[in-house]
């Protein structure tokens, strides 16, 4: 195959053409395609195009396709796609589909090029056929910008933690990964709202992605710039959190100094609340203050510091029931949720699980240095049946940890899950073999959510007693723990799954004392 004349080669022309009869364009009969530049046009796309034969050689890739690569085109024509990239037949877009004969369309794939980059992209590969025969493919990909960086070796192993940005943040709207219809609209309110002054609230389980938001709508505003800080109001005690937030004048208590809280560190910035249902009320008032006032005054000061901040804010529960509970003011509610996001879970959109677990395995793959290319059917089933109440966190450290255990195997079989999600499949099946809400590792809310829209999910009091017979669930695999390894609460948790931190803290809650097991 070459280029002739500036135009594409007969064999693309008829391949476009055959793609326009098929979408039935009208008049196509009409429409004569012999002196239609496309080349130009491929070569001025936002998409990276690339073309290849059927042996896998490089004869046509687009600019922006090398900016992405960080190539020069001339360095690439007439080379193999596997010289070009870190990849081989079996991992290879273009070459499995050169293999299948089968178009491979909206593929997330994470690969690295052969001078070092790192690139995650959307891969959409199709056949190139003239009268039956395979004479290439066409390669279409979209850089979704997930890690954009040169790393020195292709062997080295590189962090899950993302890059930091420079103003506090990791993500963007980019790392967002997601065909699910509530969750898109979910994505297109935040971003209109990331350049509006007003407050805004998510409202989400844990592991459904509320901080990755929250940076997101810090990057895609005129604040970008500026700086990002988060405080998890549940972590911190509450003696400390009120300095922590508003700041501390000398002489306000013994050994007060004078320091800046975030509120007049963040001040230009975004400030993130995360579960500010947990921040004790007294501290919601004077922060109301703080809002209505746009002005904030240290502790044991009278001087009052104008502020110009964005707040984003996080709540575990229902809004209604934690003001009806006492541990949310409504008035602070009503001001902290002026555009308020509710991030459904996994479980409310099982389309996305596909999407996400071949977006996990292409990442780990380069991570972990291996060739897995898919689950296997029961594999897939469980994660179909399961119901995910750890969210995308749970699935990505599910995949994690099988995928260390699949050594060179290509398929992920249920041999290679980790043992606690085995014992949550186990512990939480009906009598039609679909898992129930199993608590690890999350925080499970006391009563049941908001109403949802018709025929989503049961009713409500189907749901509070499902939630119920969950949290004892949860308290009797605690216990059976404990009890086997007689109080040990660093074996205790190693077998449930979680951190030492969350099993004291879910003991605290459901009130077990391990010298009851000792």
């Amino acid at each position: 195959m070459t280029w002739e004349n500036g135009s594409l080669p007969f064999i693309i022309l008829l391949w476009l053409y055959d793609r326009m009869k098929k979408d039935n364009i009208q008049g196509i009969s009409n429409l004569d395609l012999s002196d239609v530049d496309f080349l130009s046009i491929l070569s001025d796309l936002d998409d990276g195009i690339i073309i290849a034969d059927c042996s896998g050689t490089i004869v046509f890739y687009n600019r922006q396709q090398a900016r992405m690569d960080g190539f020069e085109i001339r360095e690439v024509m007439g080379r193999k796609v596997t010289e070009i990239y870190n990849l081989d037949a079996d991992t290879s877009k273009i070459m499995q589909c050169l293999g299948s004969r089968k178009a491979i369309i909206g593929h997330l794939f994470f690969y690295q090029t052969a001078n070092g980059r790192v690139v995650n992209t959307i891969h959409s590969v199709f056949p190139l056929m003239k009268n039956g025969q395979l004479i290439g493919a066409i390669c279409i990909v979209k850089d979704y910008n997930i890690l954009d960086k040169t790393i020195a070796s292709s062997s080295r192993l590189i962090s899950h933690d993302r890059p930091e940005l420079g103003n506090g943040t990791r993500f963007t709207f980019a790392d967002m990964v997601s065909g699910n219809e509530k969750f898109l609209h979910c994505l297109k309110t935040a971003r209109m709202a990331a350049n509006s002054p007003s407050p805004v609230m998510l409202y989400g389980e844990t592991g459904t992605g509320k901080e990755m938001f929250a940076q997101s709508i810090h990057n895609y505003s005129s604040r970008k710039e500026r700086k990002f800080m988060a405080v998890n109001c549940a972590a911190i005690p509450e003696n400390l959190l009120e300095g922590i937030l508003f700041g501390t004048s000398k002489g306000a208590f013994t050994s007060a100094l004078d320091r800046p809280g975030l509120l007049e560190q963040t001040n230009g910035g975004t400030l993130f609340l995360d579960e500010v249902d947990s921040m004790p009320v007294n501290l919601q008032s004077k922060l109301l203050r703080v809002l209505q006032e746009k002005k904030v005054r240290r502790v044991g000061s009278l001087n009052e510091l104008r502020i110009n901040l964005k707040i984003i804010s996080t709540i575990n529960r229902e809004p209604r029931q934690a003001i009806a509970d006492g541990i949310l003011r409504m008035d602070i509610f009503y001001r902290l949720g002026v555009v308020f996001i509710h991030i459904p879970p996994l479980f409310e959109r099982p389309d996305d699980i596909d999407v996400l677990t071949r977006h996990f395995i292409s990442k780990l793959n380069f991570i972990l240095e291996r060739k897995v290319k898919a689950l296997s059917p029961e594999v897939e089933k469980l994660f179909k049946d399961y119901h995910w109440p750890g969210n995308v966190r749970e699935l990505e450290h599910v995949i994690e940890g099988a995928m260390n255990m699949v050594g060179d195997e290509k398929i992920i079989h249920i041999r290679h899950m980790p043992p606690y999600f085995i014992h949550a499949l186990d512990a939480g099946k009906t009598g039609e073999g679909r898992s129930r809400k199993v608590a690890y590792p999350r925080e499970i809310p006391e009563s049941a959510p908001s109403a949802p829209e018709p025929g989503m999910l049961p009713e409500p009091d189907t749901l509070i007693s499902r939630t119920k017979e969950i949290v004892r669930e949860e308290k009797e695999m605690i216990c059976d723990s404990l009890r086997e390894f007689r109080g040990n609460i660093s074996r205790s948790a190693r077998k449930l799954g979680i951190s030492r931190q969350l099993l004291h803290y879910k003991m605290k809650k459901y009130n077990i004392n391990r010298k009851d097991y000792q």
